[in-house]
C-alpha cells in the first residue's frame, strides 16, 4: 500500500528538483479540512460547556456518562488552561488555521517549504501538547472527556500526514530507505499510536471496565 492515492500531487513541475512550491493530492487536502473540521467541532463544544460550567458550578456536560467519561471533571481542572485561558480557544484557532490550509489545496494552492515546514511544527507541537493531555487525564484527573480524545485523533493524523507529505516531496530531507518505508507503511504509526492510546486508557480503568462485560 502506497500513499499516492492520499497525497498525489497534481502538478508535475511539483516533483521537479528546486520546485519553488509544491500542492497535494485532493487526499491530502481533504483529510486536513476533515480532521480539522473534526477539531473545531469538538474545541467549539468544549468551549460552550465551559461558559455554561463558569455560570453554573453544577452543571453536567452532556459528555460527562459515568465517573471515567467525565467531561466535566476535564473542563474544571488546572490542565483545562494550560496557557491561562481556556484550553479550547487556542484549538478554535487553530484548528480554522488547518481547515483554511485544506480548503487551499483543494482549490490548487501551492506552498513554498517554509510554509509545509511551519505546518508540520506546528501540527507536531499540537501532537505534543495533546498527549501532554492525555496523560493528565490519565494519571492526575483520572477522567477522561471524549470530545478531548476526539482532538487528540484528528491532531496525530493532520500531524503524521503531514510528515508523510513533507518526506514523500523531500521538504524534510531523509535517506531513500527511511522515505521508502514511511511511505510503503505509511498507515502503521497512526495505527500503533491508537492502538497505544487504547491500551493505555483500557488498561488505567480496567477494574471499571470489566464491571460492564
Amino acid at each position: 500500500m502506497t500513499t499516492t492515492a492520499l497525497d498525489d500531487v497534481s502538478t508535475d513541475d511539483d516533483h521537479a528538483s528546486g520546485a519553488p512550491a509544491t500542492g497535494s493530492g485532493r487526499g491530502l487536502a481533504l483529510l486536513l479540512v476533515i480532521t480539522g473540521a473534526l477539531g473545531l467541532l469538538a474545541a467549539w463544544v468544549i468551549t460552550l460547556d465551559k461558559f455554561e460550567l463558569l455560570k453554573d458550578p453544577n452543571f453536567k456536560p452532556a459528555c460527562s456518562l459515568n465517573p471515567i467519561i467525565s467531561c466535566g471533571s476535564v473542563m474544571q481542572s488546572k490542565q483545562a488552561e494550560a496557557f491561562g485561558f481556556p484550553n479550547p480557544m487556542a484549538g478554535l484557532v487553530g484548528f480554522g488555521v488547518v481547515i483554511a490550509i485544506g480548503m487551499a489545496l483543494l482549490a490548487g494552492a501551492r506552498f513554498r517549504r517554509w510554509y509545509w515546514i511551519g505546518l508540520n511544527i506546528g501540527t507536531g507541537l499540537a501532537a505534543v501538547f495533546c498527549m501532554w493531555l492525555m496523560t493528565q487525564s490519565l494519571y492526575s484527573i483520572n477522567a477522561l472527556c471524549l470530545w478531548c480524545t476526539l482532538t487528540w485523533c484528528v491532531t496525530i493524523l493532520m500531524f503524521w500526514y503531514t510528515t508523510v507529505h513533507n518526506l514523500k516531496h523531500g521538504i524534510i530531507p531523509s535517506p531513500e530507505g527511511l522515505r521508502r518505508t514511511v511511505l510503503e507503511f505509511h498507515w502503521v504509526v497512526p495505527v500503533l499510536w491508537y492502538g497505544v492510546i487504547a491500551l493505555l486508557i483500557l488498561t488505567k480503568w480496567w477494574s471499571y471496565w470489566s464491571t460492564l462485560i
